[in-house]
């Protein structure tokens, strides 16, 4: 089941996440998909709360809902490429901080992608009209190509070393290296890629570079 992707652009105020529940409601209804209504509700107020909340009251955004497949794809899209979401563990008695764990909860999976002059806060709930495993992907497949996402817009990369970062610290980064060069080589093999001839080549561009700097 596939529909034509559909989208609203809004002004971020508290006032306005009313009206997007209702639109989104609607729309819902209108495909088919009204077991989904209450959640997806849930999953725009938050999301679209957080761009009031931490891009400020008045920042443009735009609100987009898709279905492809076993999946309704939720986008909130802001001008903030600074303010990323994060999972935080919130306390009980806690006013705030529970908005993307709750996120955690209702959804299938989410994400944050970075793209030229925006950020994307995306969330999936499985619709249960096709076998969700039609679109089982590797955790760190995602995850790489998430990051690859983030280079697109980063570019070009930096390595700052902190003098004051000190063993546990150094230690800690490797280790988050580490996962990331795993995370791409399990891209690769999900893709048909050689992984070992991708290392190899990254691994003679990576000498060469360090001997022409040390020549230079």
């Amino acid at each position: 089941m596939t529909r034509k992707p559909w989208g609203v652009e809004f002004t971020a105020h508290p006032e306005e996440v009313a009206n997007l529940r209702r639109l989104v409601r609607h729309r819902l209804t209108s495909w088919g998909l009204r077991e989904l209504i209450d959640t997806a509700q849930l999953c725009v107020s938050e999301l679209v709360s957080n761009v009031v909340t931490h891009v400020g009251p008045g920042a443009p955004g735009s609100l987009e809902v898709s279905v492809d497949g076993a999946y309704l794809r939720i986008e909130v899209h802001d001008p903030d490429t600074r303010a990323l979401p994060t999972l935080v563990a919130a306390d009980v008695d806690a006013e705030g901080g529970r908005g993307m764990a709750l996120i955690e909860a209702l959804t299938d999976r989410w994400g944050v992608q970075l793209r030229e002059g925006r950020k994307v806060t995306w969330c999936e709930l499985a619709t249960g009209l096709t076998p969700p495993t039609d679109r089982a992907v590797d955790p760190s497949v995602r995850r790489a190509e998430a990051l690859l996402d983030m280079y697109a817009t980063l570019r070009p990369p930096t390595c700052r070393y902190e003098p004051g970062l000190g063993r546990v610290g150094r230690t800690v980064a490797e280790e988050s290296v580490i996962d990331v060069i795993t995370d791409f080589l399990r891209w690769l093999r999900a893709h048909g890629c050689d992984a070992d001839d991708v290392l190899d080549r990254a691994q003679s561009r990576y000498e060469a570079t360090s001997s022409s700097g040390r020549h230079s």
